[in-house]
Order: structure tokens, then sequence, then C-alpha cells
């Protein structure tokens, strides 16, 4: 009888072993939306192109600050990367400890925002990109890439990893989810 209720405690207490395979993916998850964002922010921060015009004293310059969208994408990327940076703590906190119920709340809820903020961001300068490429003749807004085209495709680049990292966010808040009701 003693015996059964010693097993009984042991099973209890077990820690499920897929927790920390979900543990161990959400760490590579992260380091890679950390690629991503911390990627697309430098493509787009460094992204201009000067072009000469009829002679040498009137040139024609395209920089990401010009346009405040560019700006506020490069500064959310920079922050979801922040934040990806530091939840690798949490990350290898979980790998340790499998069962930690409220740190798994706490990157769910996190992990909310931050990819609210990144699509949010990235559908803005995507919007941009897009006018660009095509401009908009009712509002006589011409595109520029067939003069800019170095500058077009670092921005057109960058939204990629931006984009990516959103995804690989998405993921990250299902896992958690999933770890969460495993425990």
């Amino acid at each position: 009888m003693k015996t059964e209720r010693a097993v009984e405690c042991v099973e209890v207490t077990k820690v499920p072993r897929g927790n920390r395979v979900i543990a161990i993916i959400d760490l590579i998850l992260r380091i890679m939306a950390i690629f991503g964002t911390l990627a697309s922010a430098v493509a787009m921060g460094t992204t201009d192109e000067t072009l000469p015009f009829f002679t040498q004293f009137i040139r024609f310059k395209a920089r990401y600050d010009d346009i405040p969208t560019f700006r506020v994408f490069v500064i959310i990327n920079a922050t979801v990367c922040g934040y990806l940076v530091l939840s690798l703590a949490i990350s290898i906190f979980h790998i340790l400890r499998s069962r930690a119920a409220k740190t798994r709340a706490l990157l769910i809820f996190l992990d909310t925002i931050m990819l609210a903020a990144l699509s949010a961001g990235a559908s803005a300068a995507a919007a941009i990109v897009y006018l660009a490429h095509n401009g908009n003749a009712s509002a006589n807004w011409f595109a520029i890439c067939q003069q800019f085209q170095n500058f077009c495709e670092r921005i057109s680049g960058s939204l990629i990893g931006s984009f990516g990292a959103s995804l690989i966010l998405i993921l990250l808040i299902l896992l958690s989810a999933m770890a969460l009701c495993r425990l």
C-alpha cells in the first residue's frame, strides 16, 4: 500500500519531458527572431542613396530618416530586438525549470505586445515601400524606385526580416501557450 502511494507521488511531481523540448525550441526561435529584427533595423537604418543631377553641385538624396514611418520601423525593430535579448534569460530559465507557469504567462503577454508593435511597424513601412515602388497617380505621387534602385532594394529587403520575426513571435506565443497547458 505504501509503495503504491510513493509511486503515485513520484508520477505527480514528474516534469513532462515535452516542456523541456518546447523550452529549447523557444530559445532557438528567440535567437532567430533576434537576428531577423536586428538585420531589419540595421538594413533600414543604414539605407541611403545619392543621385547626381545635371551637375555635381545638385544632388538628389534618399535616406531612410527622410520618411518618419521608416524611423518608427527602425525604432520598433530595435526595441523588439532588445526585448528578445532580455527574454533569453527567461527562456534559459524555462529549460532549467520546466514547470514555471508565471514566467510563461508573462512571456505570452509580453510576446503578444511585441508582436503587435512589430506588425504595426512592418505594415506601415510596407505601405510606404509599396508607394515607393508603384506610386499613386491620383495623388500625384511618383514611384521613386526607378531612380533609387539600391535604396528600394534595401528597404524592401528589411521588411523580410521584420515579417519573418513576426511569424516567429506567433510561433513563440503558441509554443508558450502549449507548454502552459501541459503543466
